[in-house]
């Protein structure tokens, strides 16, 4: 029987917006359907408008009683997801923690641009390119200091002790700081090691694993 929800993903490989809300709806132990679109094809857009209105992926949408629910944005799925299952606290429990992990989340949500720009996503190799890294210097440099500020205050071995909405977010940087061969702190290469064992991180790289479409956004 199909699931109430089906969310909208793009190319397993390369889809760091999609990457997000699929841990998080896997944490929340949500069962939903997928639709993969693949990246950069010339229907791509076409195909992304017929489920979200921005015609970007992520989105989620929700079969209900009263009629279909779209979600787009990759925290609004997150924060849905929450507000679906709160039992699996997908944002801490204390106000003032939460309040934090909220922040932290947004900063990723809306910065670092100069990682985004230099260290796209690409689980299907690995690129030696220090001259890119080096234009990422400091938003690297700042998630590791963030990466390090969490785990000191709430022991790990997540960023707030147990997974939250803010591990999806970071999630995806995770893979790139690996793709990219980018030296790490021991804290950064435990907290990476940590993402890397979620059961939901090893099935979306089994899918990745098995997509056909290779696009080579160096030469963009």
């Amino acid at each position: 029987m199909s699931a109430d929800l089906t969310l909208i993903l793009g190319s397993k490989t390369y889809s760091s917006w999609s990457l997000r809300p699929y841990l998080a709806l896997r944490h929340a132990g949500l069962a939903f359907d997928e639709v993969v679109i693949p990246l950069r094809q010339p229907d791509s857009k076409a195909r992304m408008l017929a489920h979200s209105p921005a015609g970007k992926v992520p989105a989620l949408v929700h079969r209900t009683a009263g009629g279909e629910i779209t979600v787009w944005d990759s925290l609004a799925i997150c924060e849905y997801a929450a507000e679906l299952a709160p039992q699996a606290w997908l944002w801490p429990q204390d106000s003032a923690i939460r309040a934090h992990a909220r922040s932290v989340s947004a900063e990723m949500h809306s910065g670092f641009m100069d990682l985004r720009r230099n260290l796209f996503m690409d689980l299907a190799r690995t690129i030696d390119r220090p001259e890119r890294v080096a234009k990422a210097a400091g938003d690297i440099t700042r998630i590791q200091a963030l990466w390090a500020d969490c785990l000191a205050r709430h022991g790990g071995p997540f960023l707030f002790g147990a997974f939250t909405i803010a591990d999806a977010m970071y999630a995806p940087v995770a893979t790139r700081l690996q793709t990219w061969k980018v030296p790490l702190t021991e804290a950064s290469q435990a907290y990476v090691a940590t993402i890397e064992g979620l059961p939901a991180m090893r099935d979306w790289r089994g899918d990745a694993a098995k997509e056909t479409l290779v696009l080579d956004m160096l030469l963009d």
